[in-house]
């Protein structure tokens, strides 16, 4: 099943969920109190999406640098951009070392790519250009959009659970009290569940910004090797006080440097010849082979915005 075909089919699962919970709960309460609860989620979010890059760029201490600064950066990105028929966006450098990239803007117009300091001298311009690709593609999608929106279901589904389990929307039928406190456990449940399908949706994002990059001519090693450097980097260079810094935007993130310790044990059944990198004879090895992965990895990827980064390099040998 296509990447596209896969998000469309989340999209209008989140939205059954969300309608048949108020169908339901609004039949039986009336019909105020849950439309109330869509309102307030769609402005919570729409304050924090207004916000967001502003968050975002303090919290990565981002530098804008001009085209005179950066001329090389400034190119790759403008052809980037030019090939995915996109605005070029906005290009900075975070001062932090952790190496990573990441995109963020409130639209199209409002495009911004950043690479961190950490990432400079770890990738060639090859793999550069790749990470800026993946990066263009999330703004080519919108999934900052997207996520955002879908985003505000679980929260509504929280909001809900929370008001019937203690009572807030039980009005004149408080003697329904342990009805309404056994739906407001349904809901709970519907939060968790519809939040592990946001971030289902999230790594289906990621997938496809990979896809993106290579459609806009990146040889697919060269991302993955990237990839594979990153993990490396950050499994090197992390340390308590950087993920605490980044805790609330490694979602932006190319790869999630929390987990990188535990993916560079796996990612050993990639470089077959040690070399630190990925070539294109190793991506083309393994598209032919099955990979190993522990049962605690695919079951902290249920919990994670980011692919289990072997499958990620895996997918990425299906693009050749």
């Amino acid at each position: 099943m296509g990447l596209q075909t896969k998000m469309w089919l989340l999209v209008a699962l989140l939205f059954a969920i969300l309608y048949g919970v108020i169908t339901g709960v609004g039949s039986y309460y009336g019909t105020g109190g849950t439309f109330s609860y869509i309102i307030l989620a769609f402005l919570f979010l729409g304050v924090q999406y207004l916000l967001g890059p502003i968050m975002v760029q303090a919290m990565m201490k981002i530098k804008w640098v001009s085209e005179n600064e950066e001329p090389e950066l400034h190119r790759m990105v403008a052809e980037l951009a030019e090939k995915a028929g996109i605005p070029k966006p906005r290009v900075g450098i975070s001062q932090l070392n952790m190496p990573n990239a990441f995109a963020f803007g409130k639209s199209l117009r409002d495009g911004r790519v950043c690479v961190t300091e950490g990432i400079r001298g770890l990738l060639s311009k090859s793999e550069l250009k790749a990470v800026l690709g993946h990066e263009i593609a999330h703004l080519k999608h919108r999934d900052m959009i997207v996520i955002t929106i879908l985003s505000a279901i679980p929260m509504i589904m929280y909001w809900i659970a929370w008001r019937l389990m203690w009572g807030g929307m039980l009005g004149d039928r408080r003697r329904d009290g342990g009805y309404a406190a056994l739906i407001g456990l349904g809901a709970f449940l519907l939060y968790f569940i519809t939040n592990l399908l946001v971030l289902y949706g999230s790594r289906i994002r990621e997938y496809y910004a990979d896809k993106g990059s290579v459609e806009y001519g990146n040889p697919p090693h060269q991302l993955a090797s990237a990839l594979y450097k990153l993990v490396y980097g950050s499994a090197k260079h992390q340390g308590k006080e950087d993920l605490r810094r980044v805790e609330g935007v490694r979602a932006f993130f190319l790869n999630d440097p929390a987990r990188a310790r535990n993916e560079l044990t796996e990612l050993a059944q990639v470089d077959t010849d040690m070399s630190g990198t990925i070539d294109s004879n190793e991506l083309m090895e393994l598209r032919q082979k099955s990979v190993k992965i522990s049962s605690s990895q695919k079951m902290m990827e249920l919990f994670t915005t980011h692919p289990n980064m072997l499958k990620r390099i895996k997918h990425l040998s299906t693009l050749n």
